[in-house]
């Protein structure tokens, strides 16, 4: 409701609006409604009204710092002329997760004409390009992964040319094509998963600690990463989601079993008398 301390005149500024309009706290300015004026021999007259500037806020969000003003809600009402009536109620909840049920609530006992947005509904653009960045974030770490992959078979195939003595010598003395790829794909599949369980290891313990990290490349280089007069947060908020960590691994190791496909071939094939008749 309204509040008796604020003057029925007062208007609250952000910082960066402030600064551009050259106004501090005692200073007034002219509020201009262009739609919704009153009819004068010369047409529509927009509707202006003078406030005194009762404070500066700053919230550390470009967006509300640069273009948000507030004024009393009496004030509102005279200046829009809507009477005893509000344009819209906002609600905090205690978990801002559950906003939805919250707003289904609502909407279920209010009815037509009266509608409800969420905080995620009114940010729904922001919050499907973070989607797709996610996404893009996949396909850029598969491709990681499958460099990675053509290494292994790298250095699998160069293994085989190295060992086509000892391939053979096992040949010779009763070993299948079968065991010898075997021995190559487990080779392969160590790789992969010490591979994977280091990147764990470092991804998980980056994102449980994440803020510190990036204040201390902060303050060894001398930058701000995440200006809060830019973005929306003054930090990182951080989150490990095991299904993703699941599904990367999981992809991370197949992959790394396929590029064990074409040396482990390889090594199978080897000819163990022409082998041992040119070493």
């Amino acid at each position: 409701g309204p509040n008796p301390a604020f003057p029925a005149d007062g208007i609250l500024l952000g910082s960066h609006l402030a600064a551009t309009l050259g106004v501090g706290v005692g200073g007034t300015v002219d509020v201009l409604l262009p739609l919704g004026g009153d009819l004068s021999p010369l047409g529509v007259v927009p509707r202006m009204r003078r406030f005194t500037v009762a404070g500066v806020f700053q919230v550390g969000f470009a967006e509300f710092d640069s273009k948000l003003a507030m004024i009393g809600i009496p004030a509102a009402q005279s200046l829009f002329r809507m009477g005893p009536a509000v344009s819209g109620i906002e609600v905090r909840v205690r978990d801002i997760y559950r906003a939805s049920e919250v707003a289904e609530a609502i909407r279920a006992r209010l009815e037509f004409p009266y509608f409800t947005r969420t905080w995620m509904e009114m940010n729904r653009n922001f919050f499907s390009a973070l989607r797709v960045e996610r996404t893009v974030m996949f396909v850029i770490l598969t491709m990681i992964v499958l460099v990675a992959a053509f290494g292994i078979i790298s250095t699998l195939v160069m293994l085989v040319m190295q060992k086509r003595k000892e391939i053979a010598i096992l040949k010779s003395m009763g070993a299948t094509d079968r065991s010898v790829m075997g021995i190559f794909i487990v080779q392969g599949l160590v790789i992969g998963f010490a591979g994977t369980g280091l990147g764990l290891l470092l991804g998980l313990t980056i994102a449980h600690n994440l803020n510190p990290i990036v204040a201390a490349v902060e303050w060894i280089f001398g930058f701000k990463a995440f200006p809060q007069d830019v973005y929306l947060l003054d930090k990182l908020p951080s989150r490990v989601l095991w299904p993703d960590v699941l599904a990367i691994s999981v992809t991370s190791v197949l992959i790394s079993l396929l590029a064990t496909i074409l040396p482990s071939r390889q090594a199978a094939a080897v000819d163990p008398v022409v082998a041992i008749r040119y070493e």
